[in-house]
């Protein structure tokens, strides 16, 4: 199965590109990236492609021929709010998933849907209100964005999952080609990461299970699975908060 990944250098990308990589039913994964990716080149596999790409709002004929025959994409492009100004945050968070969306979605077919997984985060909301944090108002903008998709293409299996603190602590593979912390960064998950993994699991996203659960979405799995109270249904675009990928991961609540 010929995957797509984004956001591969990133925390959550590092975890999936991991999973795709060890996952034999994965035959092709292409890496849609600016800039090269480490764990790529190291891995040393030849089913992975990185295709260096720097505007993420334009995909021309060449580029989709490369991506021809994927069942399926991860978007874990993104970035913290509080790293760009409000109009960089809502381009990267939205207007490239959207355009992503747009152009991937004519890779599907009646008879072999594209699934398409949106890593949206916990808080994000299609209701915000007056004091909704920016992160959380783009994001469900986005959800709302990538739900229309679904219901005008059929052919498009639109989804998004909302991981919450993500850790990888435990995740010893990806450790060496993740981002560089800032000190502020450092103690906040030296501050809140045992407390979380022990006292408040149901919000804890562990990379290594978090990875594969995302390729697993990506590969279409779960689908008779979406009737829950902590998956949000918006038509037929489904919306796993935390808790549901832990519980569909089979990790205790």
């Amino acid at each position: 199965m010929h995957l797509i990944l984004t956001g591969a250098t990133g925390l959550v990308g590092s975890g999936v590109l991991d999973a795709m990589i060890k996952m034999k039913e994965v035959s092709r994964i292409s890496i849609l990236s600016r800039r090269p990716v480490k764990m790529a080149e190291d891995a040393k596999d030849p089913r992975i492609n990185v295709i260096l790409h720097n505007d993420f709002e334009k995909y021309d004929s060449e580029l989709l021929s490369q991506l021809k025959g994927a069942s399926g994409c991860v978007w874990a492009l993104g970035i913290s709010q509080t790293q760009v100004g409000a109009e960089e945050y809502v381009k990267i968070t939205k207007d490239y998933t959207l355009a992503a969306s747009k152009a991937l979605q004519t890779l599907g077919s009646e008879e072999k849907p594209f699934n398409f997984v949106f890593v949206s985060g916990r808080g994000a909301t299609q209701q915000p209100g007056r004091f909704s944090p920016i992160f959380a108002r783009v994001k469900g903008e986005t959800e709302l964005a990538l739900a229309e998709m679904r219901k005008a293409n059929p052919s498009f299996h639109a989804s998004s999952v909302r991981p919450a603190f993500v850790d990888s602590a435990s995740h010893d593979a990806i450790k060496p080609y993740l981002p560089a912390k800032g000190a502020l960064y450092k103690a906040g998950e030296v501050l809140l990461g045992p407390p979380v993994r022990f006292a408040a699991k149901s919000i804890c996203s562990p990379t290594q299970e978090l990875g594969h659960f995302l390729t697993e979405m990506a590969m279409g799995r779960y689908k008779d699975q979406f009737k829950a109270k902590d998956i949000q249904m918006e038509g037929e675009f489904p919306i796993l908060e935390n808790s549901a990928f832990r519980r569909l991961s089979g990790l205790s609540s």
